[in-house]
This record gives structure tokens, C-alpha cells and sequence, in this order.
């Protein structure tokens, strides 16, 4: 037949949706920008509903041509080769902020910001910084617990194909995700010290904040994973969604303990 598929590669048909995730990125950005000057966040709320339609509208896409088994083995390997480098990208993003702390923290500047490393001080004066043996400990504790259960899911699928020991690994961790945020907002309502006006503060919160987002984003993943795990998806040898959920949270939990090594504990 002329028609007929005679390799493993999937060939895409024509998709909206790059397009129109250019657009609501741009009006996402734009309308940030307007915001951070004084102005409405509507256009930013805009950009963000039309981010957030796009990922759902063509994530579906990816999990409907995988029920329909365009996803084979050379597939897969090129989806788990994106998703490696999309970590690989978000590794470099996290690697900005640390360089900031660890550049201040070695080389910290005086109250007017012209003789490194002579008269500053780190953390700067006035800053009361938390007890890392407190609330960031138990924090700690509990997203590694959650990296632990991901682990045990991902190893009742593949290894015992368990779908029920899958399960409430996937919701033990969504739950101590959450819990997580909920501390970390905790945390951040009884800060000593402020986003702005001191770049001990400013790093802080870019990094642990960013992280938060990634949390919460990880969070959304495993829970998409367990809807689908409710309808019947996923298998021993099928199951791209769930190991990329896995990766990613596992990258968090990493990435969390350089954040709680670093600055919690060392940059004290």
C-alpha cells in the first residue's frame, strides 16, 4: 500500500499548539513585565490561561497518540532523550541562582556596595536567617519521603507490575508534596527579612521560591500520572508519562538538597 507505515518513527500531523504557546508566552512575559511596573496583571493572567490551555490541549495530544500506539520503542527512547535535556536544562537555570549566592556569600560587598570582601559581611548585617535544624530539616524529611514513595510506585509498575502498590506510592507522594509547600509557605510568612532591598533576601527567595514553583509543578505531574493510572494507563513497558513524572521529582528532591546544604546550612 502507498500509505502503509513501514518504519518506527511517529510523523506528526500539523498542530496549533506551537503556536499558540508562542503567543500566550509572549503576552505571558509582556503582561509580567506591565505588572512589575504598577499596571493591572490582566494581561498576565491572559498569557497565563492561554500557557496553561496549550500544555493540557497538547499534553492530551501525547498521551492519545500513545493510546493509540504511535509511541514505539524508537519513540520512546527520543521522548526520554527530550525529557533528559530538559533537565539537563533546568539544572543550568538552578546553577544562575547558586553562583549568585555562593559570588555574595564569598565576596560580600559593605552596606555601600564598593569594597568586596573587605568590609561586607555575610550574611549581611540585620539579617536573622533561619535555624536549618528546624522547620528546613523536617522539610527536608519530607520530600525526600516523597522521592522514596515515586521510587516505590515506579518499582511496583515495572518490576511487580502492582497497580494498587503504584498507586498509593504515587498518592503518598502527592501528598507529602503537599505538605512540603504548605510548610514552605509556612516558612515564608515568618521570615526575618524581605524579597528586597538586600541581595541575601533576594537570592533566597528566587531560589527556594523557584524551587517551590518546581514542587508544585512536580506535584501537578504525579497527580496527572495517578488519573491515569485510574483509567487504566500505563504498563511494564509502556509508562514514558510516569518516568518522566519521576525524574522530575527527583531532580526537586537533588536540587533541594543542594538548596538546604548551601544556604539554609553553610550560608548561615
Amino acid at each position: 500500500m502507498a500509505h502503509a507505515k513501514n518504519h518506527d518513527y511517529h510523523i506528526l500531523p500539523p498542530s496549533v499548539w506551537p503556536f499558540v504557546g508562542a503567543v500566550a508566552g509572549f503576552i505571558m512575559l509582556f503582561g509580567a513585565v506591565l505588572w512589575m511596573k504598577g499596571m493591572t496583571p490582566a494581561m498576565f493572567i491572559v498569557g497565563l490561561l492561554g500557557v496553561i490551555v496549550t500544555m493540557v490541549g497538547w499534553w492530551t495530544e501525547v498521551v492519545r497518540e500513545s493510546s493509540a500506539g504511535d509511541h514505539t520503542p524508537v519513540v520512546r527512547i527520543g521522548l526520554r532523550y527530550g525529557f533528559i535535556f530538559f533537565i539537563m536544562s533546568e539544572v543550568m537555570f538552578f546553577l544562575a541562582w547558586f553562583w549568585s549566592f555562593f559570588k555574595h556569600a564569598l565576596y560580600p560587598m559593605d552596606p555601600g556596595g564598593m569594597s568586596p570582601a573587605v568590609d561586607g559581611v555575610w550574611p549581611p548585617v540585620g539579617i536573622e536567617t533561619f535555624d536549618p535544624w528546624h522547620l528546613p530539616l523536617i522539610n527536608t524529611l519530607i520530600l525526600l519521603c516523597s522521592g522514596a514513595a515515586a521510587t516505590w510506585a515506579h518499582h511496583a509498575l515495572v518490576h511487580e507490575n502492582n497497580r494498587k502498590d503504584m498507586a498509593t506510592g504515587l498518592l503518598l507522594a502527592i501528598i507529602l508534596g503537599v505538605i512540603f509547600t504548605a510548610f514552605q509557605a509556612y516558612e515564608y510568612t515568618h521570615a526575618a527579612f524581605g524579597f528586597a532591598g538586600n541581595i541575601y533576601g533576594a537570592n533566597f527567595f528566587m531560589a527556594t521560591g523557584f524551587h517551590g514553583a518546581h514542587v508544585i509543578i512536580g506535584t501537578i505531574f504525579l497527580f496527572v500520572c495517578y488519573l491515569r493510572l485510574r483509567q487504566g494507563h500505563f504498563t511494564a513497558d509502556k509508562h514514558i508519562g510516569f518516568e518522566a513524572a519521576a525524574w522530575y521529582w527527583h531532580f526537586v528532591d537533588v536540587v533541594w538538597l543542594f538548596l538546604f546544604a548551601s544556604i539554609y546550612v553553610w550560608g548561615a
